[in-house]
Parts: C-alpha cells; sequence; structure tokens
C-alpha cells in the first residue's frame, strides 16, 4: 500500500539550468522528487529547486483560470501550430511565457504529458473544469485527421465568440439589475433618514397632514421598525434561492422559463441561445464530428433548458431518419430563417456554412438589442428615480404648502 501511494503522480514546481546555462522553470506530474530530476535530466537540465505543488495553483480562487483564459491559450496554440511550431514545444512556451500561476501550471502538465507520449485531448480531459466534453472531442477529431492547427483555429473563433456573446447578456441583465437596485436603495435612504426629520417639524404644525403625507409618514415608521428583518428577509430569500438552483433542476428550469418570458431581455436572451446552437453546431459539423454527435453538444451549449429539451428532440427525430430543417420546424422553437437556412444546407451538403451565417446573424442582433437596451435604461433609470424621489419630495412638501395657504 505504501509502495502504492509513493508511485502516485503528483505536481511539482521546478527552476533550473539548461544546457547553454539559462535559468528556466516550469511544472511537472512525477512519483517523487527523484522521477523530476531524472526527466528533466533527460531534457538536458541540471535541477537547482524542486519543490511538490501541494497546494495547487489550479485550486486556488486567487488564480482561478477564466473561460477566457482557455480562449487566449486556444488562440495561442493556433497560431503557434499554423505557424510550424510542434505542439509539446508550444504548450512549453505558453507554459513559460504566462504571467498568471495556474495558466504555467496548467499548460506545463499538459506539455508533460503529450512528450510523455499521452494523446493531447486525453491530456486535456484531466482537466474538465478548464475543457469540457466539446473541447476534448474537437481536440480529438483533428488528432485523428491531422489537421490540429485548423481544429485549433475553429476553436478559437468559437470560444471568443461565445465568450463575447456572454459578455452582451451579462451587459443586458446588469442595467435592469442595477436600475431597480439603485431604485431600492435611494427609496430606502429617504425613507429611514429623510422622512422622519420632515415628521418631526409637521409634529410642530398642529394640522391634519395630507393623505399622501401620512401615507409616506406610515411607510417611513414601518421601514424604521422593520428594516433589519426586511434586510434579514432578502438575505434569507436569495441565499435560498441561489442553493435551490445550484442544487435543484426543477428550480434552474422553471428560471430558464421565466427569463424568457422577460419583456426585451427575454427576447435578447432567445436570439443569444440561437446564436450558440448555431455556433456550436457549425464548429463541430465542419471539424467531421458526427451530426447526431454535434446536435447534443448544441442542446448543452444553447445555456437554456427550453432549447436544450428542444435540440434534443431535433436530434430524436434526426436519429429516427427525419431531416433536420422539418425536425427543427416541428419545435415551433426556430424562426423560418433558421429552418429555411438549415434546409439549403442539407440541400447543398454545407450545413456548417449555413450555420455560420446564422450565428453571425443572431449574434448581430443581440448586439444591436442590447446597445438599444443600453440607451432605453438610461432615460429610464432617470424617470425611476426622478418618480420616486419627486413623490417623497412632494408627500414632504405638501404640507408646507397648506399652511402657506393658511398664513394667507
Amino acid at each position: 500500500m505504501a509502495a502504492a501511494k509513493n508511485s502516485r503522480v503528483q505536481p511539482y514546481q521546478w527552476e533550473g539550468l539548461n544546457r547553454r546555462g539559462q535559468k528556466v522553470s516550469g511544472f511537472i506530474q512525477a512519483a517523487n522528487v527523484q522521477a523530476v530530476k531524472r526527466d528533466l535530466q533527460r531534457q538536458g537540465v541540471s535541477t537547482t529547486r524542486v519543490k511538490r505543488k501541494r497546494d495547487s495553483f489550479l485550486s486556488q480562487r486567487k488564480n482561478v483560470i477564466k473561460p477566457m483564459d482557455i480562449a487566449v491559450i486556444t488562440r495561442q496554440i493556433a497560431t503557434m501550430l499554423g505557424a510550424g511550431v510542434p505542439l509539446v514545444q508550444t504548450l512549453q512556451i505558453i507554459s513559460r511565457s504566462s504571467q498568471k500561476g495556474s495558466i504555467r501550471e496548467l499548460t506545463g502538465m499538459i506539455a508533460v504529458d503529450v512528450e510523455g507520449g499521452t494523446p493531447l485531448s486525453e491530456a486535456l480531459k484531466k482537466y474538465p473544469r478548464q475543457f469540457d466534453d466539446l473541447y476534448c472531442d474537437l481536440v480529438h477529431s483533428g488528432e485523428q485527421t491531422g489537421a490540429l492547427d485548423h481544429i485549433f483555429a475553429q476553436i478559437a473563433i468559437y470560444r471568443e465568440k461565445a465568450e463575447a456573446l456572454k459578455s452582451k447578456i451579462k451587459k443586458a441583465l446588469f442595467y435592469p439589475a442595477m436600475v431597480i437596485l439603485v431604485a431600492i436603495i435611494v427609496t430606502s435612504i429617504l425613507l429611514l433618514f429623510v422622512i422622519p426629520q420632515f415628521e418631526e417639524i409637521f409634529a410642530g404644525f398642529g394640522a391634519t397632514l395630507p393623505a399622501f403625507t401620512q401615507m409616506v409618514i406610515m411607510l417611513s415608521r414601518w421601514m424604521q421598525d422593520y428594516w433589519l428583518f426586511i434586510l434579514a428577509a432578502t438575505m434569507a430569500t436569495v441565499f435560498a434561492y441561489v442553493r435551490a438552483w445550484r442544487h435543484s433542476e426543477k428550480v434552474r428550469d422553471a428560471t430558464d422559463r421565466f427569463v424568457l418570458r422577460l419583456p426585451v431581455v427575454g427576447d435578447i436572451l432567445h436570439k443569444a441561445a440561437l446564436a450558440r446552437f448555431a455556433r456550436t453546431l457549425a464548429t463541430t459539423f465542419s471539424a467531421g464530428i458526427p451530426l447526431v454527435e454535434g446536435l447534443v453538444s448544441a442542446a448543452g451549449a444553447s445555456g437554456n433548458v427550453v432549447y436544450r429539451r428542444a435540440v434534443m428532440l431535433v436530434r430524436s427525430e434526426v436519429m429516427a431518419g427525419i431531416p433536420m430543417n422539418l425536425a427543427l420546424r416541428s419545435t415551433q422553437m426556430f424562426p423560418d430563417m433558421v429552418v429555411q437556412m438549415v434546409m439549403i444546407g442539407e440541400e447543398s451538403g454545407a450545413i456548417d456554412d449555413m450555420m455560420n451565417k446564422v450565428a453571425v446573424i443572431y449574434e448581430q442582433e443581440v448586439d444591436d438589442a442590447v446597445d438599444g437596451l443600453t440607451s432605453l435604461i438610461e432615460p429610464l433609470l432617470m424617470v425611476v428615480l426622478g418618480v420616486l424621489v419627486g413623490g417623497l419630495v412632494i408627500a414632504m412638501y405638501l404640507p408646507i404648502f397648506e399652511l402657506g395657504k393658511v398664513v394667507k
């Protein structure tokens, strides 16, 4: 048992000198320190320091590898492979040149695996958080066809487009959330701190206050009495929802259905799901992955349970021999333009080209819709804040106006 435990491969960080006497460093996976030194000696490196990575960079929050980092790595690999740089050397160059410790470790360990004879697709599968099944399947397809540089170029485009689309969706959701949040904060400050000051002034009037003013004062008192309870209840509700969303598929599905019904934002999410579906299907199909398998990847990439189930239904009908354009039409989830483009692609044998065009169209529509939403939200924010603040100001000045009339 002890021998088995000691022979388990673990990550090590090393520093040393190469044959030219230059300082080099990197990461390697080995059973022990002696194995690290032997492997590096065979590569012409004289080690000066070897340290076991007990707390891997990949597990540290501050060094987490973001999806955009993977997109950048993919583009670098595509560029260097296209320039004729060998794969192992490409990975080593990326590892040495990266300023982020987690990326240096990740690419360094992948380089060691590949240099040891492990196919790149298998080496990537060891890190499912960074490289999903679609990524690994595309790389495997490139290894089989001998066009790894072309495949990485396609993956780079796919990843870059996906991250750009995700950024737009976040922007679309951010502005409405900010409008609501700012309105709540401003109203709460006025009710908790400003209105009580006016209430003390009105107490000395000895006159009946207007109904609107009385309503605002009662709301202010209620906020002062129960603000702690309201805050606790709000935080508990948010915490309960986030927890339920993470652990309950029903909650996630219900959320996906709800957001698609939202005005303006729902339309953007519909178009984003169509863009992701088309882009993923185009990438998998052009990489030589069978249509049935590509539909599975496209279903997962759509990002919404409604579209995911629709695409899986399309897959079932395609497996039964039904043309994909008819299967798409039967779900009633895909616009006529998408169905027509797929039909043309099936007839011409260029589904990937048609799907790329569909993706470009919907990505542009999402971009335009987000820009339109941004321009709409800015005046809406002013209107909402104006109504709230203006309404409270009017409620507080009504008694003063009434008093002025009495004095006259």
